[in-house]
């Protein structure tokens, strides 16, 4: 029973509340757009609530009274980043320039959710063309985190992370390129997963760096990620670089929920990666990182210290978000329908972007064709072999998996990003290690600091290996408790943290 709220709800709860007859899909939109009214004022998650909603919602408990679930997912509210395309629902890409944009077709991972019987609630904010790891866009303005409301939301996927933590929707989706799914669930509480490149389809979506870039969920619960997976991962037709779903194993996500997947996993730890503890901020977060590491390491898991070679050149080396995003982002818009605006130079000269968003600029100053600099290439192939480098060492500590903290300091507030005392290029992430390797990467609640602040820790893993992180971040979810909803104070407050 789930009663008036649908707070902390999982998909298995809503489902069983269906059964029961205490619930329908209509009541529980309902309840949603209530939770939004009251709290997305503030927050400013939501840059359009889908009308549409309430219809779609009676028409799915129609179908049931007819004929049961029509999919794994009926019924079930989903939040989606506002670069993903939703036919007759606009799409803004957090750009002003596309404010009233509404495309004429539904991205693939729309049409797959909606098979499986999701609502699409609502579009949620993003920086301008997913061009940064904080919250803000030209469309909508700052995201906030519903934990602390001075303190930023975490990006690109800024709106789904603030959505989902404050119980805005049940599911959601973002996109990852440098971090984006991980960045946003690691200041917010939640759970969030950057597959391996090309397991879920990217059609439909603005790209940023296209080889890069992945779909993925934003969940409360690990069983819900497990269950949206199953619908999303698949071949596309439309999108070549799936061909990866048909080399992954055949397998259904959600029979990798192993509570004892950490007795005798072999977990190790990338202490190199971990911050300063000479300064407050990191050291915060890594009290919080080793006390998950310690409740794994209670849960049978062995802690094994590692090192990755050259690591930090890698970094250096592989990143492409200066060189590669006005080329892919060119080719995207110079394929839509009557666009708003057909090229990054146009979106740059009539300045349609926002002006804290220091990425945009230098998509701006990028070359229109990388593939004519040999330093593309030499970047391209870094890539690969930064990913070689990743698996060896796996293999070398016969590791099921290689933590770290997500970011090195807690959520930043909004106003040093505001007055450039902190450039969003320095915020010390770790999530550019999977994303730079294209391997898989799962971000999980790990904590609050003694301000309140969530904390997140990254698990990753060897191309393909899903099925492995979902059960150790299964299995770590039942011996914590660090999944908690924000509380209302700093929901309707700027003051401070959790209470």
């Amino acid at each position: 029973m789930l009663g008036d709220s649908p707070v902390e709800a999982t998909v298995a709860e809503i489902h069983g509340a269906i059964r029961d007859g205490s619930l329908t899909s209509r009541e529980l939109v309902k309840q949603y757009l209530a939770r939004i009214a009251a709290y997305d004022p503030e927050l400013n998650a939501i840059v359009t609530v889908n009308p549409a909603a309430a219809e779609r919602a009676a028409e799915l408990d129609d179908a049931y009274e007819a004929s049961g679930f029509v999919g794994p997912l009926h019924g079930i509210p989903v939040l989606l980043k506002d670069q993903i395309q939703t036919e007759g629902l606009r799409t803004t890409f957090g750009s002003t320039a596309f404010a009233g944009y509404v495309p004429e077709t539904d991205a693939t991972l729309v049409t797959r959710l909606e098979e499986a019987g999701a609502i699409v609630l609502a579009k949620t904010n993003m920086p301008d063309w997913a061009a940064g790891l904080v919250g803000y866009s030209s469309v909508q303005g700052q995201s906030k985190n519903p934990y602390a409301l001075a303190h930023d939301s975490g990006g690109s996927s800024a709106g789904t992370g603030a959505g989902i933590a404050a119980n805005l929707g049940a599911i959601g989706i973002g996109e990852d390129t440098g971090g984006s799914i991980r960045v946003p669930a690691s200041c917010c509480n939640l759970f969030g997963l950057r597959v391996t490149t090309g397991l879920v389809s990217r059609c439909g979506l603005s790209p940023l760096v296209e080889r890069m870039d992945t779909p993925g969920p934003m969940t409360r619960t690990v069983e819900d990620m497990a269950r949206v997976l199953d619908v999303l991962v698949g071949f596309d037709p439309a999108d070549c670089r799936t061909a990866a779903a048909e080399i992954a194993p055949d397998e259904r996500y959600t029979d990798s929920l192993d509570p004892d997947a950490l007795d005798g996993a072999r977990i190790g730890i990338l202490r190199d990666r971990f911050g300063d503890d000479e300064t407050p901020a990191a050291w915060q977060v890594n009290t919080c990182v080793e006390s998950a590491l310690d409740a794994m390491e209670a849960a049978g898991a062995e802690l094994v210290p590692v090192a990755v070679p050259d690591v930090d050149r890698y970094l250096t080396d592989t990143s492409l978000h200066a060189v590669v995003p006005k080329h892919d982002l060119d080719a995207f818009l110079a394929g839509l329908d009557d666009p708003p605006a057909d090229s990054v130079d146009e979106l740059h000269r009539r300045g349609a972007y926002h002006d804290a968003l220091e990425l945009f600029e230098t998509i701006a100053d990028a070359p229109a064709d990388p593939t004519a600099d040999p330093t593309y290439w030499k970047r391209v192939a870094g890539q690969e072999q930064f990913r070689e480098t990743l698996v060896a060492t796996l293999g070398r500590y016969e590791l099921d998996a290689v933590a770290f903290p997500d970011a090195q300091v807690p959520p930043p507030e909004h106003a040093p990003l505001r007055d450039g005392t902190l450039r969003r290029a320095d915020y010390p992430v770790n999530t550019n290690i999977a994303s730079q390797s294209g391997c898989p990467a799962i971000s999980v609640p790990a904590g609050f600091t003694e301000d309140g602040l969530p904390v997140g820790m990254e698990l990753l893993g060897a191309p393909y290996a899903e099925s492995r992180l979902l059960g150790l971040a299964f299995a770590f979810e039942q011996v914590t408790d660090y999944r908690e909803p924000p509380p209302t104070a700093p929901v309707l407050s700027e003051d401070g943290g959790r209470n």
